[in-house]
């Protein structure tokens, strides 16, 4: 099994690279595997978590090396999400478990924004939208100078 980065989000490329496809592939695949659900940015590019990268791996195991069909991996997958996760012991204190939770909650959240402001801010500004001539004229500005 190759190496996952240890990041958050992950391009289309990034993931082709690491299961070793093309990206038409990975695209097919979302189309296929309801589990596999990448999030999109606001200019449509896929971002892929780690979850998201393992299950394309596992799809890439079950189709290319065990010699399931897609339907036939599609059907594993979910025979294996239906089976119950054990339940890790509850600590002594049930309210500093939820603390503990929701500090993990928190700090997960926080370095997920400090990967997207990351990711906007080396992202290209937008070229600024012109006036139409209409919207020029209506304010009044088309003869002033």
């Amino acid at each position: 099994m190759p190496a996952i980065p240890d990041r958050l989000y992950f391009k289309i490329g990034d993931v082709a690279r690491i299961c070793g496809l093309e990206a038409y592939v990975l695209r097919f695949w979302e189309s296929q595997f309801p589990q596999l659900k990448p999030n999109k940015s606001g200019t449509g590019q896929r971002l892929y978590r780690r979850r998201d990268v393992e299950m394309v791996l596992e799809i890439k195991r079950l189709v290319y090396a065990e010699g399931y069909t897609l339907a036939g991996a599609k059907q594993a997958l979910e025979q294996t999400q239906r089976r119950p996760h054990p339940q890790p012991p509850l600590p002594l204190k049930p309210h500093a478990r939820r603390l503990d939770g929701a500090g993990a909650m928190i700090a997960r959240a926080r370095a997920e924004l400090r990967e997207i402001a990351g990711m906007l801010a080396a992202a290209p500004a937008a070229a600024p939208r012109r006036r139409s001539r209409f919207a020029a004229a209506a304010s009044g500005e088309l003869f002033s100078s």
